[in-house]
């Protein structure tokens, strides 16, 4: 089920959130956590219901592995447990996500013909992974509590995150789903949550959706872009991820307030970052997080000297790559940011700072270059768009159809809607920002009204966010 769809916002939201609170009036907590994890797997479901039982053995596996781990008292190789239990959960992920990769990559090595799996992705199957594994991990190290099993099930399933995160954290969200003041209907968070959601889905509907014919059509079809037109379809993916992804945390933010719980910060201005490293602690702000406590510090992080603190750069951004999709461009992309990593580190350390305005500049173009191999659907094609970007086919102006959309039912051109998109991310305050302002009284109310109704009425052009390929 889609955040920006009529079933989700007119039937399934408000169902599940009266019904949630009725239940909590009358005391029924225990009941209502019940509804409220079976509403969560029911829009999982909506999706694909032959999954469902997928992600129910994920959860009864990770909650029974962290607390055998947790108990101190059981005579067991704990390590021992605690790697195989995360080795099981990458297995998992690596045959849903990279086993036809896999039989892809053998036979053009070896010249075979293995036959595809045709395996169909499970949505949310990396998110809910990651996030388990954390739980695992942790229980390890003695940092988790004892949960009963339907706590830990809300905590893995809880919808607003579900899909495509955040990536979650128990200690930030098992305390509030127990926090029993959380049970009852607050008017601050339900105005808190319903201006996220409509700024959300605002940046959705109407500018992320409209820049993606152009993209489709620039990355996908035309076989030949010029100077002028790779640029504009990197710049346009530059700006459709990012309104796609950040809308939909917002979303997802502004739901989990609805239900009083507060879901981590995922993005933070990242285009106004200074180097490679801000950019990280402003983008995907919960994956960055994921893999700087599980993956770079197990590694050793920069305790080693430098040479191993590059390795652990490299390796921990390359996983990043791999992480997000079952492609050679994937990869490269990692790669790509793994070593703009080192070299930002050798800048800090041997070079003298340049000015702010030419960092962020210097920074943005080099995300917007790598987004190409993000987006492209092989490397070939990624290398065509580079080509394109550096005037290897030419520097002609040409204007196709795909330049022009039609907004508010008139007509807008490309170059506008960039330009705004860049006004919006450049110097305008962020969403979090903007929520710290937020009150309830009518100027907030027509503010989000107004938001929520022209995203309404767009919803006939329904599409999936960007990252549930992810």
């Amino acid at each position: 089920m889609l955040f920006n769809s009529v079933e989700f916002l007119f039937i399934f939201l408000p169902v599940t959130f009266f019904v949630y609170f009725a239940l909590n009036k009358l005391k029924l907590v225990t009941m209502a956590t019940g509804w409220l994890v079976i509403a969560s797997l029911a829009f999982y479901s909506y999706w694909k219901i032959d999954y469902l039982p997928l992600i129910l053995l994920s959860m009864i596996f990770n909650y029974t592995l962290g607390t055998t781990l947790s108990n101190e008292k059981l005579k067991i190789n704990r390590k021992l447990v605690m790697l195989g239990g995360i080795a099981l959960n990458v297995a998992l992920l690596g045959y849903y996500k990279y086993f036809d990769f896999l039989i892809q990559n053998i036979n053009a090595l070896f010249h075979s013909d293995f036959n595809y799996m045709n395996i169909m992705l499970p949505l949310g199957i990396s998110f809910f992974t990651f996030q388990q594994i954390a739980y695992v991990v942790d229980s390890y190290k003695g940092l988790t509590k004892e949960y009963d099993f339907l706590t830990y099930s809300l905590f893995v399933t809880f919808f607003p995150q579900l899909i495509a995160g955040p990536i979650v954290h128990h200690k930030e969200m098992m305390p509030q789903f127990a926090n029993l003041r959380n049970r009852f209907i607050n008017h601050k968070n339900i105005t808190i949550g319903l201006f996220f959601l409509a700024v959300g889905l605002f940046k959705k509907v109407l500018i992320a959706d409209y820049f993606s014919p152009f993209v489709q059509a620039t990355f996908d079809i035309e076989t030949h872009l010029t100077f002028i037109q790779s640029w504009l379809a990197a710049l346009s993916y530059t700006f459709q991820l990012y309104f796609d992804f950040s809308g939909y945390c917002d979303m997802a933010v502004g739901l989990g307030y609805l239900f009083n719980i507060v879901l981590p910060q995922n993005f933070n201005s990242p285009y106004k970052a200074d180097s490679i490293q801000d950019f990280w602690r402003r983008w995907h702000i919960t994956l960055s997080r994921f893999l700087r406590d599980y993956i770079y510090i197990p590694l050793g992080g920069n305790r080693h000297g430098d040479l191993k603190t590059y390795r652990n750069v490299f390796l921990t951004f390359l996983i990043g790559g791999i992480w997000h999709g079952a492609n050679w461009t994937f990869i490269i992309w990692g790669a790509i940011h793994g070593l703009a990593g080192c070299a930002n580190r050798l800048h800090t350390k041997f070079m003298p700072s340049l000015p702010k305005w030419i960092s962020i500049g210097m920074t943005f173009i080099f995300v917007n270059f790598a987004w190409v191999f993000f987006r492209a659907k092989d490397l070939s094609r990624a290398l065509d768009i580079i080509k394109s970007m550096f005037g290897m086919n030419g520097f002609a102006p040409v204007i196709i159809d795909k330049l022009r959309f039609s907004f508010f039912g008139g007509e807008l051109k490309l170059s506008m809607l960039l330009l705004l998109g860049a006004v919006i991310l450049l110097c305008l305050p962020n969403s979090n920002e903007l929520s710290k302002r937020v009150k309830p009284n009518l100027v907030c109310g027509i503010i989000t009204f107004t938001l929520l109704l022209l995203s309404v009425l767009q919803l006939n052009k329904i599409s999936e966010f960007l990252y549930f390929q992810f």
